[in-house]
């Protein structure tokens, strides 16, 4: 039962971030430590919004915020298949 929750919430995640609007996280504080306690970005500041602009394949945006969306999207959809296929087999057995 546990893995169908898990296996549920994974499918859910992206869904929700497409569904959000591409300027979700454009606005707010940042949360970034390097930007709180130094004042001073670090290669990771934006990359959240740029992956959010890119999920809405607004890549001159993402690329904008931050250019390393080319190699962090790519891992982080290998990741989420990687659980999905996990927890689906887990679910099977």
């Amino acid at each position: 039962m546990w893995n169908l929750i898990k296996l549920i919430i994974w499918v859910t995640i992206p869904l929700i971030l497409w569904i959000l609007p591409s300027d979700f996280f454009d606005q707010g504080e940042s949360l970034c430590l390097s930007q709180v306690l130094l004042s001073k970005e670090c290669p990771g500041c934006g990359i959240t919004r740029s992956v959010q602009h890119a999920l809405h394949f607004e890549v001159l945006e993402a690329w904008q915020y931050n250019k390393l969306f080319v190699l962090v999207l790519p891992f982080l959809f290998y990741l989420w298949v990687k659980v999905l296929f996990q927890l689906y087999k887990k679910k099977s057995q």
